[in-house]
């Protein structure tokens, strides 16, 4: 009886010790995303600075190139194709680059007293991607507003919208914490941004952000179909607009998880790389 009364004593410990790291997880988590979101808040014209490009795409590009039959899907207007792809492209852009904002606060000594605080590192990662999602939800919220005006068909059906959301939030923090992972190795912003544009425009136009599969050259499809932006712009086109990608909608928030799961981890412990 003894020996069975310690085991239990032994589970409820270990378990009262799981409980209380997984609290000081989520508060150190709300804590930082709190701070960005301060940030965002007194920042309301990067929101809009950054939609330029958005717009262009879905604009020029997609009023230019609608009436190329082999892009985008037949019966399917061009415009509301490119829109989940131009989502995606605009989130992965703010995703990216957020790694800037870690070498700035290196420079300015403000790291170095994020890290000597007791917050654990995976609570830092995920504050400051959620920040990224919350900017990314804002440019997304104002783009879907516009296509509305602009008379170009989604289904709008809430659900679908609020999945599409949070599969936008999602894949945004996954490519933030790949963006954190490589502000923690590389020392300069110059570095950092030649990198980010090496990473982001192959991950852009190697994805069914601009154009389907179908069309793509096997090669180009191999590397498209282990690219995470596909999923992503997969499962946002299958919730707006009822097209499937050649693939289930849970493989779609299946794979930015688990892509988001792995970099999060990664990046948690790289971060203390970044004040070296």
């Amino acid at each position: 009886m003894s020996e069975r009364s310690d085991d239990s004593l032994a589970a409820s410990a270990d378990l009262g010790s799981l409980l209380a790291r997984a609290r000081r997880l989520g508060e150190g988590a709300y804590a930082m995303a709190q701070a960005e979101l301060r940030k965002l808040r007194h920042d309301y014209l990067d929101i809009f600075t950054r939609m330029v490009q958005p717009l262009l795409w879905l604009f020029v590009f997609g009023t230019a190139m609608r009436h190329v039959r082999k892009l985008g899907v037949a019966g399917v207007d061009y415009r509301s194709y490119l829109v989940p792809g131009v989502m995606a492209q605009s989130a992965l852009f703010v995703a990216i680059f957020f790694g800037l904002a870690i070498i700035w606060e290196r420079d300015a000594g403000q790291l170095q007293r994020l890290l000597a605080t007791p917050l654990p590192r995976l609570s830092i990662v995920l504050g400051k991607a959620s920040g990224a999602g919350v900017r990314a939800l804002a440019q997304a919220s104002v783009l879907l507003a516009v296509v509305a005006i602009a008379g170009i068909k989604l289904d709008w059906v809430v659900w679908r919208v609020l999945a599409a959301i949070v599969l936008l939030v999602l894949g945004t923090a996954a490519f933030a914490c790949l963006s954190m992972l490589l502000a923690s190795l590389l020392k300069t912003r110059e570095r950092f941004m030649g990198i980010g544009q090496m990473v982001t425009m192959p991950l852009f136009f190697a994805s069914s952000a601009l154009y389907p599969l179908s069309i793509m050259p096997l090669w180009l499809r191999l590397i498209a179909r282990a690219n995470p932006l596909t999923y992503e712009v997969q499962g946002l086109r299958s919730l707006l607009l009822g097209l499937g990608g050649g693939g289930a909608l849970w493989l779609d928030f299946a794979v930015c998880g688990g892509f988001f799961v792995a970099l999060a981890a990664l990046a948690a412990r790289a971060y203390p790389r970044a004040i070296v």
